[in-house]
């Protein structure tokens, strides 16, 4: 399943598929794009393996306080391209892999650096709450492209 990114600088729409190198860029201007895709069963494992951190976000669409973290998960997606990946996930849909997680409350927050949990975030923080508790375990203040 790839999803499709709009390039903030020239518009484009790009199509990602799962990389575990680099970090999109836009195929015309070359920008660094926002990593924000939605996975399945079949993408979820490959999902997680990206060269930045990774932020899951388990939602449902029922769920009121998962739509008030999600405009906030763009921007932090936006603002971070190249040194942060967001992966949506549906509970709903994603029964399993939810229980893997063990996902008691949505939204949750898990972050995943190299294949390891690194933390959880329960609840619909702020924006400002969520970029907190994400710059306490991975730097996001680099340059764009750079490593986390």
């Amino acid at each position: 399943m790839a999803s499709i990114v709009t390039c903030p600088s020239c518009g484009r729409k790009n199509r990602l598929r799962p990389s575990p190198e680099g970090v999109p860029r836009c195929s015309v201007c070359l920008a660094v794009l926002p990593w924000v895709v939605e996975a399945d069963g079949k993408t979820f494992d490959a999902e997680l393996n990206a060269s930045v951190p990774v932020i899951v976000d388990f939602w449902a669409p029922w769920c009121g306080p998962c739509r008030m973290v999600t405009p906030a998960l763009e921007r932090l997606a936006h603002n971070h391209a190249g040194r942060l990946k967001v992966v949506k996930l549906n509970v709903d849909e994603q029964p399993e892999i939810a229980g893997r997680y063990q996902v008691q409350g949505i939204p949750l927050l898990v972050l995943v650096r190299g294949g390891t949990e690194l933390d959880r975030l329960v609840g619909a923080a702020p924006e400002r709450d969520i970029a907190a508790w994400l710059q306490r375990h991975v730097d996001v203040g680099a340059g764009a492209g750079a490593p986390a």
